[in-house]
């Protein structure tokens, strides 16, 4: 019977420290860029996008399609970098081999 009181131990230290470092993360701001840098996007640690910065000589009317596309690629650079933020902060805290989501 311990062993099994010692399993439910260590899950429950384990949820609390993948609650900590998820908390830890919504607080972060992780910025994702494009075109040189010309174009970035600041997203939150919850994946929610936060600011939006464009070079203004980016903006041209009759070619909108190229902002566009450095918008899409600047917000998926930064969800990337947000994903890759929480994969090594829970490297410590999950088993080797496991991965979030389950």
């Amino acid at each position: 019977m311990t062993d099994f009181n010692m399993i439910m131990k260590k899950a429950q230290e384990m949820q609390a420290k993948l609650m900590a470092e998820q908390e830890k993360m919504a607080q972060k701001e992780i910025t994702g860029t494009a075109g040189g840098g010309m174009v970035s996007v600041v997203v939150s640690g919850k994946n929610e996008v936060k600011r939006v910065t464009i070079d203004p000589s980016l903006v041209d009317p009759a070619d909108v399609t190229v902002l566009e596309d450095l918008l899409v690629a600047a917000t998926n650079d930064a969800l990337r970098k947000v994903e890759s933020e929480m994969s090594s902060g829970l490297s410590g805290i999950l088993p080797p081999g496991m991965k979030l989501p389950f």
